[in-house]
C-alpha cells in the first residue's frame, strides 16, 4: 500500500461522509427489518492518509436521503471530535508544525440539504427535520467553533465523494477510480 502524506505547513484533518438510503430495498427480502435500513459510510484522513474508516447499517429506519445523510454526519462526528482531539495532543507533544495553532478540520457532504440543515445554527430546524433533531443535532454546537477546532462541513460533489465507496455497489471503473484516489493504487 502505498501511502503519500500531504507535504503541507497544516496537519489537517478530512472526514468523507456518504449514507445509502434503503441500499437493500429491493434487492432483499421485504419482509426483513434490515432491508430498509441504510447503510452510513465514512473516512478519515490525517495528512492526506486514511486512518479511519467505517461502513455499517444505520441502526434506525431513515425517512427521507437527508434524514439518512444527517445520521451519517451526526455518527462520523461521535468518531471525528475525540480523534481530533487526539491528532492535537499528538501534534503538541511531538512538536508536529501546526500552521495556525489548530488543526484545520474539514467534513465533506454531498447532500445538500443535510449541509445545509448541519450549518445551520444550534437550536434551529426546519420542520421536515424536527422529528430526529434531539437525538442527531448534538454536534452542530461544535462546528465553527475555534475551541473546537474550527471544524466545518463543506459541499462535495457525489461523483468525488471518496465515502462513495463504503455505501454503494459500484461499477468497476467508478470503484478503481474512487480507490486509487482514496488510497493511491
Amino acid at each position: 500500500m502505498i501511502l503519500n502524506p500531504k507535504q503541507s505547513d497544516e496537519l489537517d484533518i478530512d472526514c468523507f461522509v456518504d449514507s445509502d438510503f434503503a441500499g437493500l430495498w429491493g434487492s432483499e427480502d421485504p419482509e426483513d427489518p434490515t432491508s430498509v435500513r441504510s447503510r452510513t459510510g465514512f473516512i478519515i484522513y490525517v495528512a492526506g492518509c486514511p486512518v479511519i474508516w467505517s461502513s455499517k447499517l444505520q441502526s434506525e429506519i431513515s425517512s427521507s436521503t437527508m434524514h439518512a445523510e444527517y445520521v451519517a454526519l451526526s455518527f462520523a462526528m461521535h468518531k471525528l471530535l475525540p480523534f481530533q482531539r487526539l491528532v492535537q495532543e499528538v501534534a503538541e507533544m511531538t512538536g508536529i508544525k501546526m500552521g495556525k495553532s489548530k488543526i484545520r478540520c474539514t467534513v465533506w457532504e454531498d447532500n445538500s440539504g443535510a449541509m445545509t440543515l448541519a450549518n445551520m445554527e444550534p437550536g434551529r430546524i426546519t420542520p421536515r427535520s424536527k422529528h430526529y433533531g434531539i437525538k442527531v443535532h448534538w454536534f452542530r454546537s461544535k462546528l465553527g467553533q475555534p475551541e473546537d477546532g474550527n471544524i466545518q462541513v463543506k459541499k462535495i460533489a457525489s461523483a468525488n465523494n471518496l465515502s462513495n465507496i463504503m455505501t454503494k455497489g459500484l461499477g468497476k471503473l467508478v470503484f478503481l477510480r474512487l480507490r486509487k484516489a482514496m488510497m493511491g493504487f
